[in-house]
């Protein structure tokens, strides 16, 4: 896809930062707020979308053209930055079984390596389910996946004391066919 553009974005909680290369390979780059201001369909529109539009040349509200752009790759430091400044809403966190203590240990990241006494930073809000199955690094099944009533109910559980958000992370997950399909509790 030579005649096609490609972005590059980094979306921020005040300013979006976008990096293109035409077809041709020229090189814009474009500065917009995060969030438009206003009234009207511009002003509810995603701001990433509609900075797109703005570079290739689209009114607002007009779908691309199948084949115009080729790849558009997106960093945001939102969450980052709320994570950092304890503004995350609480995230559900669903690992393999014997991992969940992971957000506690982390990776051991110390300022100071040879400090005794040791300050950890606050945790974040994160509640951890245990998953059942496992995976080998080549992607053979080790221990089944269970994605039974059981883990169902503590997922519903975790709903409604309020997590909206979830992440999943089974190890070696992306060897497998089997567990790129979906679910969701009952």
């Amino acid at each position: 896809m030579a005649d096609a553009w490609r972005f590059w974005i980094d979306r921020g909680g005040t300013f979006i930062d976008l990096v293109a290369s035409s077809p041709s390979g020229e090189r814009v780059v474009r500065k917009v707020l995060s969030r438009r201001p206003g009234n009207g369909e511009a002003a509810s529109a995603d701001p990433v979308v509609e900075a797109l539009r703005e570079v290739l040349g689209l009114a607002p509200g007009v779908g691309f053209a199948p084949g115009v752009i080729e790849e558009v790759r997106l960093g945001t430091t939102v969450a980052t930055n709320a994570q950092q400044q304890h503004r995350a809403e609480p995230v559900l966190l669903l690992v393999n079984r014997g991992f969940a203590d992971l957000p506690r240990i982390g990776d051991q990241h110390r300022p100071d390596i040879f400090a005794l006494h040791i300050v950890r930073p606050r945790p974040l809000s994160v509640r951890v389910i245990e998953v059942e199955g496992r995976l080998a690094a080549d992607g053979q099944e080790r221990a089944p996946l269970r994605l039974d009533d059981a883990l169902a109910n503590r997922v519903k559980r975790a709903m409604a004391d309020g997590y909206r958000s979830c992440a999943v992370a089974l190890m070696h997950a992306i060897g497998s066919p089997a567990t790129s399909g979906s679910w969701a509790p009952g």
